[in-house]
């Protein structure tokens, strides 16, 4: 019973044409889905809160940096997606290369993602509901005991998601129009308010605290027992880290190849436009932030509204907590249907319990997935602050990104025939570059983050080995677990 087993090409491609999601996606409905998911948290907290605490102005270089690892990711992506159209994306093209064990480790690890980053936004969310309407901060906000308005928005997120995919993509395309048209305001309005001066030291001095170190790594620091520098190189680095926690999204399309009407066509446009795109506006956001207040006055609770009231105009402020809410709620949408696709895809390959990995005879969407994903991530939202769980969501995908990057050269090697209609240029170097930089931002990430991790994915084992492993239906025994 080994468990390297491979899952056929075929086999997917065969189950992809006879699938009972509902194929109504098209290449704007993908832009709007990459856009929707990526620009959120980053760009209306992240980049405040990286700014002040470990990069200074030059976190709109740690933002350039995680632009150029996703971009690199995103082509390993695109060649996948366009020949492998299906739900589960990087756990299902694991699955065809690297073996069931991997590719379990892979779905298990996105998961824990998705579930965390649809967490986080909902925390987010909350506290920008709260500044914009006044709430009280007892239910509302990072003070609160109980964050009901995070468990609030994924519930009522829940029921879209569950109606159907097409209610889904419109949902999120009309919030994408608004939360763009707030992030061209804040650049144009924080132009008139653009004092160079602020931008100096650029790369602020590297600050070891007593006892601290100033390696780069802060997994190497924690090793050793010491707390890691803040701003210089390192800090840069660290912010890059963390931030790419905001270009995480796009992976997300990969999921939908099943619902494209055009996959081989529309899964790369939706894939690297919706990256370019909001590249452009986190590092010229950034940059306006840095520009408008000096890093170390930044707000890191709600960065960008309180720059521009900083400034004498709060409705700016008012209109950016309005884009926030927008915003961040496309965020959660994408997430939540993300979770839905990844546990759909392993529940219908048996290392899921079955019924998950059926689709509503009705809305054609993963219906039980989606609401158990919301139950758990509205349980995890209620209690765990912010800073808790940004961190294992960038580690969480990039370890995805880098099984992602070796399976390019591996299914070339194991099935060169294959009909390619996107490739990754200069292949296995390309690759091999993004699995490389992927990893070098996972140990700019803290020690404890390391530790959480590892033991979700210890855990993931234990389920596997209990559960998953003789289940799947490729187990001995089970029909078709021998052909093909």
């Amino acid at each position: 019973m080994s468990v390297t087993r491979t899952l056929p090409v075929e086999r997917i491609l065969r189950r992809t044409a006879d699938s009972s999601l509902s194929k109504t996606l098209k290449a704007r409905d993908l832009v709007g889905f990459g856009v929707g998911i990526i620009i959120g948290t980053g760009i209306f907290t992240l980049a405040g809160v990286e700014a002040k605490d470990n990069a200074g102005p030059a976190v709109t270089v740690s933002f350039a940096i995680g632009a150029v690892v996703a971009a690199l990711a995103a082509l390993c992506y695109a060649e996948l997606a366009s020949s492998v159209p299906t739900a589960g994306s990087a756990y299902t093209y694991t699955f065809a290369t690297l073996g069931e064990v991997f590719a379990w480790i892979i779905g298990w690890d996105l998961l824990l993602e998705f579930g965390l980053g649809l967490a986080t936004v909902s925390r987010s969310w909350s506290g920008y509901l709260a500044d914009l309407f006044g709430l009280p901060s007892q239910w509302f906000g990072e003070d609160a005991t109980v964050n009901v308005g995070a468990v609030v928005i994924i519930a009522l997120l829940t029921v879209v998601a569950v109606t159907g995919i097409r209610q889904s993509a419109r949902l999120t395309n009309v919030l994408v129009l608004v939360k763009v048209a707030v992030a061209v305001l804040v650049i144009v309005a924080g132009l008139f308010f653009f004092n160079a001066d602020n931008l100096t030291p650029f790369v602020p001095p590297a600050q070891a605290p007593e006892g601290g170190s100033l390696l780069t790594s802060p997994v190497l620091s924690g090793v050793f027992g010491l707390e890691p520098s803040t701003y210089g190189i390192g800090g840069m680095l660290t912010a890059a880290a963390v931030v790419f926690f905001a270009y995480t999204g796009f992976e997300a399309l990969a999921n939908l190849g099943e619902e494209t009407r055009r996959p081989d066509r529309d899964l790369k446009i939706g894939l690297l436009g919706a990256l370019a795109l909001c590249a452009v506006l986190y590092v010229l956001v950034s940059l306006v932030l840095t520009a408008m207040v000096p890093y170390d006055r930044i707000d890191d609770g709600a960065p960008l509204s309180a720059a521009f009231s900083s400034v004498g105009l709060s409705w700016v402020g008012a209109l950016i907590a309005i884009g926030a809410v927008t915003g961040l709620t496309s965020v959660m949408m994408v997430e939540l249907v993300t979770i839905g696709r990844i546990g759909y895809a392993m529940g219908r390959d048996g290392l899921l319990p079955k019924p998950i990995g059926t689709a509503h005879p009705k809305f054609g969407t993963p219906h039980r997935m989606t609401i158990i994903g919301a139950v758990v991530c509205a349980v995890i939202a209620a209690f765990t602050p912010i800073t808790a769980l940004s961190d294992m969501v960038s580690i969480g995908a990039l370890a995805a990104m880098i099984l992602v990057a070796v399976a390019v050269p591996v299914l070339r090697r194991s099935r060169p025939d294959l009909e390619r209609p996107f490739t990754v240029p200069f292949s296995p170097i390309v690759p091999g570059l993004t699995a490389v930089a992927c990893l070098f931002l996972m140990l700019n990430l803290d020690l404890a983050t390391w530790l959480r991790f590892v033991g979700w994915l210890v855990l993931g084992l234990i389920v596997y080995a209990v559960y998953g492993r003789t289940h799947s239906f490729l187990a001995d025994g089970k029909p078709g677990a021998d052909t093909e």
